[in-house]
């Protein structure tokens, strides 16, 4: 799933590339009865209300909050996006077809009202046609040719619409927790919010969005390795020592994860298609059965079920 580093980068490249442009159509084959997406564009009903709130507005300009994505247009209303597991924004050019197997294209789009139309990048090479950004399953038309594009294996995302001034008061954000690379998130502020959950393992309370927004499994693994913190203690059990050291870790992490250009380990593309480098620089995630690479350490990483999460770990220096 894409974290702060990721969204960052999406956030940075909708500002960059889109920022400015007026959406002249929206189009999505996402299609769902299950109640839980009635007020996302899976919804028919509810893709109408989205269209007349966003067509004929310009992109004013787009933040983060947490791990999602806030796109700000100049008529008062708010896109909000969530990416989930393997969804992400493109921009650039795009043409509308039909799939010549269309046999094939409906069993694959078994839940999609638009069956037999497909959106592929009108240049023929390049990132944005890397395989995982195949998938495109909501496209706004933008003047000027361009295309903003939502692609997503899996089909987890979302996407809503709120006017502006009431945003920051819905259910999806209301509740988050503070953001770790503000600057008015102290030491202090980090070891009060994470003492709230003292019976908690500090791989889950790291996770937990109310406590603290936007970090996942990545950065969480990546930044209790270099602290030397198991993923396995209490909260309780850390010391206030180890506490500022995680606060300035996780910091470093999370500002690293941004100058990579996020982790594509999975489906994380940026905007331009193309891939983050942080999985380059792994010292634990993802990296079981190897030997550990911190200097003087003969440990081999191991990943356990934490939380109802999985974590990679050292269980020789993480303690």
């Amino acid at each position: 799933m894409p974290e702060l580093p990721e969204v960052t980068t999406t956030v940075n490249g909708i500002n960059r590339y889109a920022k400015g442009r007026k959406i002249l159509d929206v189009w999505t084959d996402l299609y769902s009865k299950d109640k839980r997406f009635s007020d996302t564009v899976k919804n028919p009903e509810y893709f109408k209300k989205f269209k007349r709130s966003v067509v004929g507005a310009q992109i004013k300009n787009a933040e983060r909050r947490a791990k999602n994505i806030l796109v700000h247009l100049d008529n008062g209303n708010t896109i909000l996006i969530h990416m989930k597991m393997t969804g992400h924004l493109l921009f650039g050019q795009y043409a509308e077809k039909q799939n010549g197997n269309m046999e094939k294209f409906k069993n694959d789009r078994a839940n999609s009202k638009n069956t037999g139309t497909i959106w592929v990048p009108k240049k023929k090479t390049g990132p944005l046609n890397d395989p995982y950004n195949r998938f495109i399953h909501v496209v706004f038309t933008l003047n000027g040719g361009k295309h903003l594009v939502y692609a997503d294996t899996r089909k987890f995302g979302t996407m809503r619409v709120f006017k502006t001034a009431e945003i920051f008061n819905s259910k999806h954000l209301r509740d988050l927790g503070p953001e770790p690379l503000d600057k008015k998130f102290t030491l202090e502020k980090f070891i009060e919010v994470v003492s709230k959950k003292p019976n908690g393992v500090v791989k889950a309370v790291l996770l937990d969005q109310t406590v603290i927004a936007g970090i996942g499994n990545i950065y969480s693994d990546e930044a209790l390795f270099k602290a030397c913190i198991s993923p396995k203690r209490k909260v309780s059990d850390i010391s206030k020592k180890e506490m500022a050291l995680l606060y300035k870790i996780v910091q470093e992490v999370l500002k690293k994860g941004i100058d990579f250009g996020g982790d594509s380990t999975s489906d994380y593309r940026n905007i331009l298609g193309e891939r983050g480098k942080f999985q380059h620089v792994h010292n634990v995630y993802r990296m079981k059965g190897t030997q550990c690479k911190k200097k003087g350490c003969r440990g081999v990483i191991m990943r356990s079920i934490v939380g109802a999460r999985s974590a990679h770990y050292c269980p020789r220096h993480q303690k």
